[in-house]
């Protein structure tokens, strides 16, 4: 009873409203006893192209990344080369239209639609792609970089290996690494020699990863010309400079810091 007011006569004495009454099921409906409430569906989230892709891969039954090494499966080599263009886009809406492209071309393939042209330019597109995905894993890199390093150094006539291997070596994939000597980015080149190799270039360009990558294989390059092949002297000019090397070898010192040995230890997979 409520302190401070008497009851009121005729009626009972509660402290508080008895509680609702809740009907119980119906037993003459045992669906209903047996079956717990039907939960709500959620909306099915958007599929992105990639699950397309892979679901495709698996509908003509090829063991995901392995394709690469058999020659004889186009299509599902045509599905693995979709992935990366999709991965390369600059947004959704790019690679929506480079996956949409490779599922056609897929599905040209299983009919024996591709000509000998194309069926050579997606070869050559499959072959970057494993060789590019091999250095991401190998070296433990973005699969960006991966492909920039990659192509870097196909343009400019430089060995993907050694490539990667001098990039290890001298910025350990930093493409904003500056050296106490004044060399920057991925391959620490000093601004005055990006200077003689394009005379359009400033330092503030240096940072730029295609820029700095392009400049840098393409002094190894001039180097590994300039020394009729020779890898090792032409990694100590790169590190060293060739008039210090040039000096060097025409007193009878071997120049040799440990430098190119690094870089070719690294360089052999």
């Amino acid at each position: 009873m409520r302190r401070g007011r008497a009851p009121m006569a005729g009626w009972p004495e509660f402290d508080e409203a008895p509680a609702r009454r809740v009907p119980a099921a119906r037993p003459s409906d045992p669906a209903r006893v047996a079956r717990p409430a039907a939960r709500r569906r959620r909306p099915r989230p958007r599929r992105v192209r990639s699950a397309r892709a892979w679901s495709l891969a698996g509908r003509l039954g090829i063991p995901g990344p392995a394709v690469v090494k058999r020659a004889g499966v186009m299509a599902g080599a045509v599905v693995l080369v979709g992935l990366a263009s999709m991965g390369s886009g600059p947004d959704a809406a790019t690679r929506e239209r480079a996956a949409r492209g490779w599922e056609d071309a897929a599905r040209r393939q299983i009919h024996g639609e591709l000509r000998a042209g194309e069926k050579a330019v997606l070869l050559d597109r499959i072959t970057r792609l494993d060789r590019v995905v091999t250095f991401s894993a190998r070296f433990g890199i973005p699969a960006d970089l991966s492909g920039d390093i990659y192509d870097a150094a196909e343009a400019e006539g430089v060995e993907p290996e050694l490539a990667f291997a001098l990039v290890r070596v001298e910025s350990s994939f930093r493409p904003r690494a500056v050296s106490s000597m004044g060399a920057v980015g991925l391959t620490q080149v000093l601004p005055s020699t990006a200077f003689g190799v394009d005379p359009r270039l400033d330092r503030t360009d240096l940072f730029r990863r295609g820029t700095n990558l392009r400049v840098g294989f393409r002094y190894l390059r001039g180097l590994i010309d300039r020394y009729d092949g020779d890898l090792r002297t032409a990694l100590l000019a790169y590190n060293r400079g060739p008039t210090r090397v040039d000096s060097l070898q025409s007193l009878g010192v071997d120049p040799g810091n440990g430098y190119a040995r690094a870089v070719l230890e690294l360089a052999v997979p």
